[in-house]
This record gives structure tokens, sequence and C-alpha cells, in this order.
């Protein structure tokens, strides 16, 4: 099996200011995706009065676009690997324009589902794309590793400051603005992959035909595992329906693996998942969306929660994390330099299970700890998200890396909906009465971190099985 690259441009790069018109276009896909994430958030409880939505309808206005972009990338990166991954992106992203456009339009609730709902469809078309084109436009390891650092440093801005943002919007300007920023995104992003990037070559693409099969498996395997967890702590863990949907996403995964297994041209080969460079970078990307979403969770209860700060200063609480995110991208590349892909993949990942047993151990007793946790799990993940996913696509065939970075993306977004899960599953488990309640009572607090503890030590226990796995089939690469 091959994995060395193919030019995306004659004459690869040999600096990122020669490939600057194609970084900023891919830079701004990702940021799109980043902001979408966090500016409409901010929202909802304008939207709800506006539109007379009522709290379910509130909830798949913010849960539509991250159901229907991780239920759909496998497939549109299978798809991008045969006809070619340049098209795919640009029609992602006429389709993301003209859904924003469609947000002026907007009259009801259900009319602006379905505009998440193709936002979301367009986010699967462009996203893996990104990291397979930043990948594939230079022969440099050292060179891809920091462009991907660059292209997700523009989206974790975007996505800090997208809360805060929209505030702003808000007070001077209607809710529709905050979607419809993403036109001028999207006409950038055109422009500069259209410039920048020339279209796939037939020799680096494929033409098996399409499992159309494996795709509707994987669809619906995805989309109930990303369904279930909000289930979970909407309908409590007492509740059959989330147990169902649970089953269910757990017997797709069995229909998908048993049917890649045994047709000829699958859509995701699992022999190529088992390649070990594949393999460890998804366990590590995995471990870190476990705990990223976990703990993320669980401190923001705690702090508004059990003890009791204001949205403003819990918000200024999480700023430890948002600044390692952001400012933490000038330390990757010496940080590679000096230890290795290889090896900067697997410590991080240690980080990220450090910063949760930190949590899970010493969390009740101070915001420093908190702090340092939240320190020690953003610097992980930060490290993580770049290496573990050039650290995939190095270990695939040059026709397959647009579905190996949806697979990484798949990765995360399911395991981060797991570590909700998990974490809301505990806490319905262990607390008693409503967790939302003003005055909690000496015996719900006792409660409260009993259940912060157990969730953080499970999430622990789980992410660090993930990154021994990964440093095992690191060691075989």
């Amino acid at each position: 099996m091959s994995s060395a690259p193919a030019t995306v441009i004659a004459g690869a790069p040999r600096s990122l200011r020669e490939a600057w018109v194609a970084l900023a276009g891919l830079s701004a896909v990702f940021l799109f995706e980043m902001l979408d994430n966090s500016i409409l958030n901010v929202a909802l409880p304008t939207i709800g009065r506006e539109l007379r939505a009522s709290t379910t309808q509130l909830q798949w206005v913010a849960g539509a676009y991250a159901v229907v972009f991780g239920g759909l990338m496998l497939a549109f990166g299978a798809v991008a690997d045969r006809f070619g991954r340049r098209r795919v992106m640009l029609a992602g992203l006429v389709l993301l324009a003209a859904a924003s456009l469609a947000t002026a339009f907007v009259r009801s609730v259900e009319q602006l589902i379905a505009v998440r709902v193709a936002m979301g469809v367009a986010a699967a078309m462009t996203t893996p794309g990104s990291m397979a084109l930043t990948f594939r436009l230079f022969e440099d390891d050292g060179l891809r590793v920091r462009a991907t650092t660059l292209i997700s440093t523009v989206g974790l801005i975007g996505l800090a400051i997208g809360p805060t943002a929209g505030g702003f919007v808000l007070a001077v300007a209607p809710w529709q603005v905050l979607l419809l920023v993403n036109v001028p995104i999207a006409v950038l992003a055109i422009i500069g992959i259209r410039r920048g990037i020339v279209a796939d070559q037939a020799a680096d693409l494929h033409r098996d035909p399409m499992d159309v099969v494996g795709a509707i498996l994987g669809t619906t395997t995805i989309v109930l595992a990303l369904v279930a967890p909000t289930l979970i702590v909407n309908e409590g863990a007492g509740s059959w329906i989330p147990w169902a949907f649970t089953g269910a996403a757990v017997l797709g995964a069995v229909a998908f693996v048993v049917r890649e297994r045994a047709t000829q041209y699958p859509l995701l080969d699992l022999r190529l998942v088992a390649h070990p460079l594949v393999s460890s970078g998804l366990a590590f990307k995995a471990a870190a969306g476990l705990a990223t979403a976990g703990l993320g969770y669980l401190v923001t209860l705690q702090l508004q929660l059990d003890w009791r700060w204001t949205p403003v200063l819990a918000s200024l609480g999480l700023l430890p994390e948002v600044v390692v995110l952001v400012a933490g991208g000038a330390l990757i590349r010496p940080f590679v330099e000096r230890v290795g892909l290889e090896r900067a993949a697997w410590t991080s990942a240690v980080s990220v299970v450090l910063g949760l047993a930190v949590y899970g151990v010493l969390g009740r007793l101070g915001y420093l700890w908190v702090a340092v946790a939240l320190v020690l799990v953003a610097a992980g993940m930060r490290v993580v998200g770049v290496v573990a996913g050039v650290n995939v696509l190095r270990g695939l065939p040059k026709n397959r890396t647009t579905i190996g970075a949806a697979l990484t993306d798949t990765a995360t977004e399911v395991t981060s909906g797991a570590g909700l899960a998990i974490t809301g599953t505990v806490l319905a488990s262990i607390f008693t009465g409503p967790i939302t309640s003003p005055h909690w009572t000496a015996h719900q607090t006792a409660q409260f971190h009993t259940a912060t503890t157990t969730a953080a030590l499970t999430l622990t226990g789980l992410a660090a099985a993930l990154v021994a796995y990964g440093i095992i089939r690191a060691r075989r690469a």
C-alpha cells in the first residue's frame, strides 16, 4: 500500500507563502465550520421568541447541523475521492452560500431547521476536503503540519470569538445576520480554492463503484450515535427511547462492518483503517474528543450550578482553555520538530488523559485545579488535532485522503457525543432532583461531587485505553 503524496499544485509549494491563496481559501472553510458551531447558540433565546419555537425545536436548530454534518462526512469523503476533492468542495461552498442567503427569508422554525440541515450538508462536503487538500498541497511533512496548524488556528479563533461576536451583533442587528455572515466567507473560500488549487488529476482519484448500501448504513449509524446522547440528557437515563437509539446505533455499526468486510468495493476499506498510522491516529483523536466534550460539560455545570458563578464569570473561567487553543499553535511546529510526528501524537494524547485525571481527582478542591485540567486537555487537543490527523493521511494511499480526513472528523464527532452521553448518564443516575434548581441541599451537593468525580474518572479510563491502544499501534508503524 503506497502512502506517497500527490501534489495538487504543479511544483509543490516550498513555503506557506507560496501557497497563501490556497491556504486563505482552506482557512475560510474551517472558519465557517467552527463559527457555525458557536455563533448561533447565543441567539437561541431571540430565535425562540421571534419564531415562537418550543424547547425541542430550539434544540434541533442547534443540533440539526451537527447531526447532518457528522452523519454525512464519510459518504461525501468517499464521493470526493472518486469525483474530485476540489469539485465537491466548491459545490459544498455554493450550497453553503445559498443556504445562508435563504436565512433572510426564514419565517418559521421549521424553515430555519431546514436551512441548518442544508448547512450541515455543506459542511460535510467541505470540511474533510480542507484537511485532505492541505495535506496534498505540500510534499514535506513539516509544511503539512504548519499549514494544518495555521488553518486550525483560524477555525479555533472563530470558535472562541463566536459567542461574544454574536452577542454584539444581536445588540444592533437581527439574528439572521449571524448566518448571513457565511456568504462572504464562502465567497472568499471559493476564490481561494479556484485560484490556488488546480483540479484533481484522474490518476489521483479512483473509480471503484460507490458502496451505496455501506453509505446508508454508515450514515444511519453515525446519526443514531449522535442523536442518542441528546436523548439521554433530555429524556433521562431511565427512559427507553435513548437506549433504543443506542442499541440501534450498535446494530448499525455491526451491520456496517459486516457489509464492508463482505463487499468487493467497500465505502471504507477496513484494511486501511488497520494500518498502524491510521488506527493510532484515530485512537488519539477519539480520546481527545471524548475528553474535551466531557470535561467542558462538567466544568460548565460545576462553575455555574455548584459554585454559582454567573455566566459571564464562568466564561472567564474557561479562558485558560481558550488561550491555549488559540495561542498554542505557535508551539506545535517546534515541538514536532524536536520530538517527531509519532511521539508528538502520543505525548499530546497522554496530556489529555492527565488533564481529565487531574479534574477527576482534584477538581472539586478549587478553581486552580480546574484551570490546570483545562490547560492540560487543551494543550493535548491542540497538538493531537493537527499531528494525529496528518499521521492518518500519511498512512493512507493517495487516492483515499479525503475519506481519511472524514474518518478523523467522524471519530471526533462520535466520541464527543459519547463523552456527553456518559457524563449525562452518570449525573442522572446519581444526582436526585432538578439539577438546575437554584438551591441545592448539602446531600445534593455531595451527590454532584460524586457524580462529577465518577464521570471524569470513567472518561479518564476510556481515554487512557484509547491512548494505550494508539501507542501500541504507533510502535508498529
